[in-house]
């Protein structure tokens, strides 16, 4: 049989995770802000509908938000992420070989499946992740991730498709490349489109049909890649494996200047707390640890300052306390009032093969004992041993309170089901 890939998406998946916990929220406009309800990153058809573009900044549209009845949700992607597995689970009900493309998206392999059966299997499909999981969907089909990818954007943008296209199917494929735009497709960007349009190109079928020569030349072997993915040639494997984490970083602004060294301290001490939750889960570990802040790009009556710090672990660990260790001593040897964000920082973390518990080792130059034990890498590890240590814990700064230390964003409690931050 043809290789046959589907790529199935949650639509504004962020704003129907949020719809899944509040049925009052169905039809009305929703958008979820990012980091720091910065900006828009997640709009609902309705929010679309008043005009509120993806990254627009909030403090642009708070008064239209409140005037056309917009509910305004702070970013939770401790439930988007958990709402992601359970979607995940449902694929994996179909098909054995599943890629997670992100947190919304996830590649099938339809290979096995006749193709006269797909797009019935991929009816049925979303309308089990919407059973079972209360998530709208579309799904997209093509022999190629780029073709996918493209299905699932025309699966999207066509309502008589009911939510499925398949590109696999040689009438429509012929049928919907010369009425794309090629801007559409994955991996053209702004400077790339400019060069192809230099070049005549203006629908998807018109840059399958491009000689690959001269789009290498003008856009590197991913513009050729792009070519021959349109062509129906895979070059792009499906990944079953995600990839190790080389590194990863937990960075907050605040709401207002710091000025005293105690409250940056106590919002370190918080990220670094998060950082060990992302070593353990990954099963990971690090031998270094970087701490950076500096003063607000907004304020233009002193020059913008910066600093930053390695400071180097005895041996690669995911402890919390080794991690708050290193990121209080990184404060030390940088403080000097600094101002609107403050981070904790890997480069590069490294699969831990030293002990089967990543987070039950001993970390060396750590004193542990006036502190139990640590209980584990899993997340539940992290609940068990918070309610363990009680005051302990909240004296090493591991909860680090968030609104003690001016960070500009919603802490929301992982149990509650959704926090609307315009109420």
């Amino acid at each position: 049989m043809s290789r046959a890939l589907a790529l199935i998406d949650g639509n504004s998946f962020y704003c129907s995770c949020e719809r899944v916990f509040d049925p009052t929220l169905a039809r009305v406009p929703v958008i979820v802000l990012s980091n720091n309800d910065g900006c828009a990153i997640a709009r609902t058809a309705e929010a679309k509908v008043l005009g509120i573009r993806m990254g627009e900044p909030f403090f642009k549209i708070r008064e239209m938000c409140r005037s056309q009845g917009v509910r305004v949700f702070s970013s939770n992607y401790t439930l988007y992420g958990d709402m992601s597995a359970r979607t995940n689970a449902v694929f994996r009900d179909f098909s054995p070989r599943v890629e997670i493309y992100s947190i919304d998206e996830s590649l099938l392999d339809l290979s096995d499946v006749r193709a006269d059966r797909r797009v019935e299997l991929a009816r049925d499909l979303r309308a089990t992740v919407r059973a079972w999981t209360g998530i709208p969907t579309c799904v997209g089909i093509g022999p190629t991730k780029t073709l996918a990818k493209l299905a699932n954007h025309i699966a999207k943008s066509v309502p008589d498709l009911d939510g499925v296209c398949d590109l696999t199917d040689p009438v429509a494929y012929d049928h919907w490349l010369c009425r794309i735009s090629v801007s559409e497709v994955c991996g053209i960007g702004r400077a790339s489109l400019a060069k192809l349009e230099a070049l005549g190109v203006d629908t998807v079928a018109d840059l399958r049909d491009l000689d690959p020569r001269p789009v290498r030349k003008a856009m590197t072997v991913v513009g050729e890649r792009i070519i021959h993915e349109l062509r129906g040639l895979a070059c792009l494997p499906l990944e079953l494996m995600p990839a190790q984490r080389k590194g990863c970083a937990f960075t907050r602004s605040f709401s207002s200047r710091i000025t005293d060294r105690a409250t940056l301290e106590q919002a370190v001490s918080a990220h670094a707390t998060r950082l060990g939750e992302k070593l353990r889960r990954g099963g990971l570990a690090t031998n270094h640890v970087s701490v950076f802040y500096h003063t607000s790009e907004h304020d233009r009556a002193d020059p913008i300052r910066a600093v930053s710090t390695t400071v180097m672990l005895p041996e690669a660990t995911s402890d919390t306390l080794a991690l708050i260790k290193a990121a209080l001593l990184g404060v030390a040897k940088t403080w000097r009032e600094p101002g609107g964000r403050a981070a904790v920082a890997l480069q590069q973390g490294r699969r831990d093969h030293h002990r089967p518990d990543a987070a039950g080792g001993q970390p060396a130059g750590v004193d542990r004992a006036d502190g139990p034990r640590a209980l584990g890498p899993a997340d539940g590890g992290d609940r068990r041993l918070q309610r363990a240590l009680g005051r302990w814990c909240r004296r090493a700064g591991a909860r680090g309170r968030a609104g003690e230390a001016g960070l500009e964003h919603e802490v929301r409690d992982a149990d509650a089901a959704l926090h609307d931050a315009g109420e």
